[in-house]
C-alpha cells in the first residue's frame, strides 16, 4: 500500500478512462472535468511512475507496452473499487434489481410481474429500464436481460430465447394478402434502430433484394408496434415485443416463417458474481414465464394454418 503514496489516485483515474477510452476529449466527457485537466493528470502520474504510458498520435493516446501492462492492473482495481461502493449503496438485500430494455420491459415484463410477487412474496423487484448494457459488476444492477449476440466482453451470458421475426399487421390489411409477395404492395413501419433488416425475412421466402416501401420511420420498436396495431402498414417484430398484440387479435402474422436474426435474449450477470438464491429464483420463474407464453402464442398463430409458420417450409 505504500506505493500508492507514490501516485495520485485522481491521477491514476484519469490514466485508466483515456486507456480504456482511447482520448483526452472521451475521457474527459466521462470524469467531467475539462481536457486540460485530464491531460495534466496523465502528465503528472507519468512523472510520478517514472514511465511513458501513452503515445500522442493524431489519432489519439496509444497506450505503450509499459502503459498496456499498467492499464490492465488499473482497470481490473478500479473495477474492484466500484463493485466495493455498488455493494455499499444495496441497502436492502430484499430487493432484486433487473436492468432490462425499455421495450421488453413495457411490452412483455411488467404485466407478468404478479406472478412473481405471488410465487417469491419475500423478494421486491426494481426495474430499470435502459438500453445501455450496465455492468453488473461495477453497479447496483443484479442482472440484465438484453439482445445481441451474447458475446459482450467482461460479462457472463446466458441464453434466454432465440430471437425470431415475422411480419405483422392488423387483420384487416391481412385480408388483403393472399401470398408472401404481397407485403411488398404495404406500407413498411421501419425501426430505425433495429440489428436486422427486412432482408432476414425476405430471404427465407425467395424475396431477397426485393424493394419494402417504407411509411415511416421510428427509433423505438414499441411505437413501431402502436403504429402497426392502428393499421399504418406491416412491421417485422419478434416474439416477446407481438406477443400480447396477437394473443388480443389486434395483430396477425400474415405469413411465416419465422426467420433467425442470430441475436437472442440472455440473462447476463457478472463475470465473477457468487450464485444468489434471488437471482436464481427470478431466472426460474421467467424461464417459465416465458416458455408458457410462447407455447400460447405459437397455438394461436398455428390456428387455421396447415404448417406453423416458425416451421421450415415443406418441399
Amino acid at each position: 500500500m505504500q506505493n500508492l503514496n507514490l501516485v495520485h489516485l485522481n491521477g491514476l483515474r484519469a490514466v485508466e478512462a483515456v486507456g480504456r477510452l482511447g482520448s483526452l476529449q472521451a475521457a474527459a466527457a466521462e470524469l467531467g472535468v475539462s481536457i486540460g485537466a485530464v491531460s495534466q493528470q496523465v502528465i503528472k502520474s507519468e512523472q510520478q511512475l517514472g514511465r511513458q504510458l501513452f503515445e500522442r498520435t493524431p489519432k489519439g493516446m496509444v497506450a505503450t507496452e509499459v502503459g498496456q501492462v499498467i492499464l490492465t492492473r488499473l482497470g481490473e482495481g478500479f473495477r474492484l473499487v466500484s463493485s466495493a461502493v455498488a455493494a455499499a449503496h444495496r441497502r436492502d438485500e430484499n430487493v432484486l434489481t433487473i436492468s432490462v430494455a425499455p421495450v421488453f420491459a413495457a411490452r412483455w415484463l411488467v404485466n407478468r410481474l404478479g406472478s412473481f410477487s405471488e410465487r417469491c412474496p419475500d423478494i421486491s423487484l426494481r426495474i430499470d429500464a435502459s438500453s445501455n448494457l450496465t455492468d453488473p459488476a461495477t453497479s447496483d444492477v443484479d442482472l440484465c436481460i438484453r439482445v445481441g449476440r451474447g458475446k459482450w466482453p467482461g460479462v457472463r451470458s446466458e441464453l434466454l430465447l432465440e430471437q425470431l421475426v415475422f411480419p405483422v399487421c392488423t387483420p384487416a390489411l391481412a385480408a388483403r394478402l393472399k401470398e408472401p409477395a404481397d407485403l411488398l404492395d404495404l406500407p413498411v413501419i421501419r425501426d430505425g434502430r433495429a440489428m436486422f433488416s427486412w432482408d432476414v425475412w425476405l430471404r427465407d421466402v425467395g424475396l431477397a433484394g426485393r424493394p419494402v416501401e417504407s411509411r415511416h420511420v421510428f427509433n423505438e420498436a414499441s411505437l413501431c408496434l402502436d403504429a402497426a396495431i392502428s393499421g399504418q402498414g406491416v412491421m417485422l417484430a419478434w416474439q416477446t415485443l407481438a406477443s400480447h398484440a396477437i394473443q388480443a387479435g389486434q395483430l396477425v402474422v400474415p405469413f411465416g416463417p419465422w426467420a433467425e436474426t442470430g441475436d437472442g435474449h440472455y440473462f447476463v450477470t457478472a463475470e465473477n458474481a457468487r450464485r444468489s438464491e434471488r437471482i436464481d429464483a427470478f431466472k426460474r420463474w421467467l424461464r417459465e414465464e416465458l416458455s408458457a407464453d410462447m407455447a400460447k402464442l405459437k397455438q394461436v398463430v398455428a390456428t387455421g394454418c396447415e404448417q406453423p409458420p416458425w416451421q421450415p417450409a415443406s418441399d
